[in-house]
């Protein structure tokens, strides 16, 4: 509920700021919680957070700390005018996260003030208490996309990109590790050639993983002829094949698997790059995370059952 009273991690992540700058603010400047139930930690009111968001907000635009907590302990409700000079409205400096919610926009602060730790302490706590899709679809996506957005706008946040897909990539490879799932990998992952985006991928990875489904992960840019060679080799049920654009979204990569000799059970054509009007008939093209997850699932379950039907 919006009125709740928060803990100091909720309001942390909502903020897009450590818990170790909460403390600060609080200790030097008197915006800490205001509620206290005797025998609890005490949580931040609707009104605390108010406060600190104008607190988060002057000292991103460059007033000082102290100038900005004497701004903040102002009314709430008043509109805060910047110190001249501090303004940096329209230059590209905010992330869009559209209807995303606060954990989004806290996260987007944090990735444009370049502050690892926080991006993956808010992705950590996201995938433990929410999941991989979930977090995929309400958290990083959102993020992910306005960063994209954000580049075309004004050529920058290079560097923003960067440190962004790293700590998503060490997230996702930690639930990879942590749910490793034993037996055959029945599913392989592969970018399409010439394809460099690979945290969808990733993502799928890192989902299955949580699933209890093993899977074999081949990574960017991967050649035709290669991803042929390896679906020969291990035979798997399920292939699945990422593209993010028209330009690495080439169909005959797609017919090429369904006509070796170890052809896959299933043929996922992922990623908005593939046009469903183009793919070879056989091929399905999953609509999100969550639906390739499905299949994956099923595929794996169909197998289990054709295993269990055979030693019976």
């Amino acid at each position: 509920m919006a009125d709740e009273p928060l803990s100091a991690g909720a309001v942390a992540r909502r903020l897009g700021v450590a818990v170790t700058t909460l403390r600060t603010w609080h200790q030097r400047y008197g915006l800490g919680p205001s509620q206290h139930v005797p025998g609890h930690h005490r949580r931040y009111t609707p009104a605390d957070l108010a406060r600190l968001e104008i607190m988060r907000k002057l000292t991103a635009e460059g007033v000082t700390p102290a100038e900005a907590a004497r701004w903040a302990k102002q009314s709430p409700g008043v509109a805060v005018r910047l110190p001249a000079g501090t303004g940096r409205d329209g230059g590209g400096q905010t992330i869009p996260v559209g209807r995303a919610g606060p954990a989004a926009r806290g996260l987007a602060r944090a990735a444009m003030r370049l502050d690892a730790a926080v991006i993956g302490d808010t992705i950590s706590h996201a995938l433990a208490t929410d999941g991989v899709i979930a977090t995929w679809e309400g958290l990083l996506r959102p993020v992910l996309t306005g960063i994209g957005e954000r580049h075309v706008a004004t050529a920058g946040l290079i560097d923003v990109e960067h440190l962004m897909s790293r700590c998503v990539s060490e997230a996702f490879a930690a639930v990879a590790r942590s749910g490793r799932a034993a037996g055959p990998a029945r599913i392989l992952l592969s970018c399409a050639d010439e394809e460099q985006h690979t945290l969808p991928l990733e993502a799928l990875a890192a989902a299955l993983a949580e699933a209890g489904v093993a899977y074999r992960m081949l990574g960017a840019r991967v050649p035709v002829a290669a991803l042929v060679e390896a679906v020969n080799r291990t035979g798997p049920a399920a292939v699945v094949v990422w593209s993010h654009t028209r330009l690495t979204a080439d169909p005959g990569q797609l017919s090429a698997l369904l006509a070796v000799p170890r052809r896959p059970l299933l043929v996922l054509a992922a990623g908005p790059g593939w046009r469903a009007d183009t793919l070879p008939a056989g091929v399905v093209r999953p609509v999100d995370l969550a639906e390739a997850v499905s299949l994956a699932l099923a595929v794996r379950d169909s197998l289990d059952q054709s295993t269990g039907a055979d030693r019976a």
